[in-house]
């Protein structure tokens, strides 16, 4: 089970880092989130951890740790350093005997460098993308724009995980016009921990749908 699935986000702070964590439980995987920015509080890759139950040695380092929470391409420059697009771009993703969810940084069109989008790095590795979509208001603007640059550029959409209360006619309304797979609905969770996550999970999603052929 050696896929590489990329999780990325409509916008900032549509739960794809939980959905993350219920994702790597699921599939028994690796986790990996190469950029982080903003080092306040518990870290993606911490909550991970914590949300997962996996072994700690299956949630990898960041290849960079930025102070800012902030868009990378200026999180780095504050940090006095710049992003190795490259090195990012060949970075052995299917070299672990698991499955890999890799988490990107915010949303798709977001700058690792002033000249380079995250996108781009996305492109690059060709790896299965899971967007991450909240219910809330707007969501339909935010997921078809996604939608229409993961296809664009050709890159391979497993389909879309909605977080948030159900909202069924956008929901449908996304993947229709989008004709994108329909993934699964992951709720908001209260309390949320590593249980009530899995059970979640377990009830909302196919694991095995993570694994199939990408929809052409």
């Amino acid at each position: 089970m050696t896929r590489a699935i990329v999780v990325t986000g409509t916008d900032t702070d549509v739960g794809k880092t939980v959905f993350a964590a219920a994702l790597v439980a699921a599939l028994d995987g690796y986790y990996w989130k190469p950029v982080q920015a903003g080092l306040d509080g518990e870290t993606d890759a911490e909550i991970v951890r914590r949300l997962s139950g996996v072994p700690s040695e299956r949630v990898l380092p960041e290849v960079y740790r930025l102070t800012t929470a902030a868009s990378p391409h200026l999180a780095a420059e504050r940090d006095g350093i710049e992003i190795d697009f490259e090195g990012l771009a060949e970075a052995p993703i299917l070299t672990q005997n698991r499955a890999v969810v890799i988490e990107g940084a915010g949303g798709l069109l977001v700058p690792l460098t002033r000249s380079l989008l995250q996108i781009e790095l996305f492109a690059r590795w060709g790896a299965p993308v899971v967007l991450v979509a909240s219910t809330r208001l707007g969501t339909i603007n935010h997921s078809l724009l996604s939608v229409e640059a993961l296809k664009r550029r050709r890159i391979p959409l497993l389909g879309i995980a909605f977080v948030g209360g159900e909202n069924a006619d956008s929901e449908r309304t996304i993947t229709e016009m989008g004709d994108v797979r329909h993934l699964g609905r992951l709720p908001h969770l209260a309390p949320l921990d590593d249980v009530s996550l899995r059970e979640a999970f377990t009830a909302n999603f196919r694991a095995e749908d993570f694994l199939a052929p990408v929809p052409t």
